[in-house]
């Protein structure tokens, strides 16, 4: 249980420009002073990660969007009044005090009101907006428990707010509002449907030509695991675990469900659940589970390609890095 006076020594941290990993409903985050910016290059030191690719800020409620964003459309305060706080990213136009550091450059900003105590409660005791990416190495599986900062971080964060499992398990949906479009960006813990009933009308789900919003996620590779990971349809599944069991390699294969659909003993079977938001829940910390068990191959049987499994094939697929795309 995170306590007030550790809330409050976290906040103090920020102030004095170190960084602070707490949870979100979506993953772990490791966040910074999103108006400082030698806090902000401590991020990116510990992460590894590359200067232009953006941050996003995390506020404490919808009031603190005209802090750092400028020419707010309508559509904005519809969607922060039905998601926030919730698992939602808005991409808007950035205001005069967002920093380079945050944007990587550009000339947006990625705003979100996070859903979980810790979270809200660490934000209105700074104050500020947090910015924020997840707390892991850059491009390797996001952290959904305080124990998976710790193994990947570890003396490289300030603070480590302990606050439970994270329920949704996927980062954020990412939607731009800029030019006058609601574009999608990143699927996550936001269906675009619900989206889409919000606004009463169909979103947009690649970007237009000319517009080219870089968004955390969004990199070919991401959310990779170390031992390599292939997708397969359930009719190649089994095919392709048999041929490496028989060249000897440690092989686990991910089903969908109960089931030990291929019917023999070589490969170690790790049922996953047939439901896309309990799958997302649980994917990560399957992951890196299975990432520290010694194994050689992962294979995964792919998700049905339907919209509310979108951001799960998504996030399988980067972490796949393209060697057998679905």
């Amino acid at each position: 249980m995170v306590t007030l006076d550790a809330i409050h020594a976290a906040a103090e941290l920020l102030r004095a420009g170190d960084t602070v990993a707490f949870p979100t409903e979506t993953v772990y985050g490791l966040g910074a002073d999103a108006a400082n910016p030698l806090a902000l290059r401590r991020v990116f030191e510990a992460k590894g990660r590359p200067a232009d690719h953006p941050l996003i800020i995390h506020i404490a409620d919808a009031s603190q969007m005209a802090e750092w964003g400028r020419d707010i459309p309508e559509v904005a305060w519809q969607l922060a009044d039905a998601f926030w706080p919730g698992p939602l990213t808005m991409i808007l136009q950035r205001g005069k005090r967002v920093l380079n550091e945050v944007t990587g450059g550009q000339e947006t900003v990625g705003l979100r009101v996070p859903d979980h105590p810790v979270a809200t409660a660490l934000l209105r005791e700074f104050g500020g907006g947090i910015a924020a990416p997840s707390a892991n190495r850059f491009g390797r599986v996001s952290p959904t428990r305080a124990q998976h900062v710790r193994d990947e971080l570890g003396a490289h964060v300030g603070m480590i707010l302990d606050g439970g499992a994270c329920r949704v398990g996927l980062e954020s949906t990412i939607v731009s509002l800029v030019k006058g479009n609601v574009v999608l960006l990143r699927p996550g813990g936001i269906q675009v449907a619900a989206i889409e009933d919000v606004l009463l009308q169909s979103i947009m789900l690649t970007q237009p030509v000319g517009q080219a919003v870089r968004v955390p996620g969004a990199l070919a590779a991401h959310y990779a695991p170390a031992t390599p990971l292939e997708l397969h349809s359930a009719e190649t599944l089994c095919m392709r675990g048999f041929r490496l069991a028989a060249e000897g390699r440690n092989v686990a294969v991910l089903v969908l469900g109960e089931a030990d659909k291929c019917g023999s003993g070589y490969c170690a079977y790790v049922p996953m659940p047939g439901q896309p938001d309990e799958y997302a829940r649980v994917l990560y910390s399957t992951l890196r589970r299975l990432d520290s068990a010694g194994f050689d191959h992962l294979l995964l049987e792919a998700p049905p390609d339907t919209m509310p499994w979108l951001a799960v094939r998504d996030r399988l697929r980067r972490a796949a890095q393209g060697a057998l795309q679905i």
